[in-house]
């Protein structure tokens, strides 16, 4: 199966990849990225250290209300930390972002409907003006465990299962403090799912459990961890707008050497930061991801169709939230 992606352009160009489909065992959806993209921007020598969190609350009640509806109850937390460390050619960067948010809608249970721990590091030293050598490590799972919607006592993730791991060596071209180009021709990624069950199903990528003569799955055999070697390429864009509006954009590719390299994968994140005040702010985020190894569910007519069925698609998610921040 063929299909064609078009990948999101940064400010002032784009891309288009023609992304070619090979069939894969199904498996759960993974986690969608970070909410937060970075920590601001820092240029000052030494050490600087600093954080911010921002507490969304949102509620709707309905009474007798004609055209119908469902009362709800949301409360979505995001925080952020970061130590940044300059010095001549050298510099350190150390971030850590997590995202974690409730639902209970009508008279449902509480769920959770966010869920995202991302921590990065990353060390440069610059051999030339605006472009230096450097290595990253990055990391995103999740804390507690998510089950399917229909099928509550079916598990689709936990933490550490999955975990993407990313660490990257390559070079960096940065032309001022907006903007950042990093490329890596070894970058090794590593898929890991840490519940035997869900490895034993081949969730995420990782290769299934083995078959008996029987035909039925061995447990305790599938693969909890898969390694890919790769080209990967992550540019960062930030620009103030306006007063107290800020734009922020990341984009990551992904191409595994060894399988399918044409199939590239994808984690376009976008951020609009508005600062009403010392206390209140308000975003918009938005993240479109692809990745071929991933099947999400196809959201298919479960009166006309297999409700369990799924299949590779672009996932988009977008997020408004109007809150209290607190940063330190």
């Amino acid at each position: 199966m063929r299909c064609l992606l078009l990948l999101p352009g940064l400010i002032g160009w784009s891309a288009g990849v023609a992304i070619a489909q090979d069939p894969i065992p199904n498996r759960a959806p993974a986690p969608q990225a970070a909410y937060k993209i970075s920590a601001e921007v820092d240029t000052a020598r030494g050490w600087r250290r600093g954080g911010a969190g921002t507490l969304n609350f949102s509620q709707v009640s309905l009474s007798n209300w004609a055209p119908g509806g469902q009362s709800s109850l949301s409360l979505l937390g995001l925080g952020n930390i970061y130590a940044h460390y300059r010095e001549d050619k050298h510099s350190l960067d150390l971030a850590g972002n997590l995202v974690y948010g409730l639902l209970k809608a009508g008279k449902a249970k509480v769920r959770k409907n966010d869920d995202r721990l991302e921590l990065n590091a990353r060390y440069a030293r610059s051999f030339a003006p605006k472009w230096s050598y450097a290595g990253q490590l990055n990391l995103k799972t999740q804390l507690t465990p998510t089950n399917d919607i229909i099928r509550t006592d079916s598990l689709l993730s936990k933490f550490f299962a999955p975990a993407y791991i990313l660490a990257s060596l390559g070079f960096e071209y940065k032309p001022n403090d907006d903007f950042s180009l990093f490329l890596s021709p070894a970058t090794g990624k590593f898929t890991v799912v840490a519940d035997q069950a869900l490895a034993d199903a081949g969730a995420f990528g990782v290769r299934e459990a083995r078959r008996g003569p029987d035909g039925r799955p061995i447990a305790g055999t599938g693969e909890r961890l898969r390694e890919e070697l790769g080209a990967y390429l992550n540019a960062r864009y930030r620009r103030p707008l306006m007063t107290n509006v800020t734009y922020q954009t990341r984009l990551e590719l992904f191409s595994n050497y060894g399988h399918n390299p044409q199939n590239i994968d994808v984690n376009w994140e976008n951020l609009l930061d508005f600062k009403i005040n010392r206390f209140f702010s308000a975003s918009v985020a938005t993240t479109l991801v692809y990745d071929d190894d991933i099947l999400v569910p196809l959201n298919v007519d479960e009166q006309n169709g297999d409700p369990t069925a799924r299949g590779r698609r672009i996932q988009f998610k977008e997020t408004l939230g109007i809150g209290l921040t607190y940063k330190f």
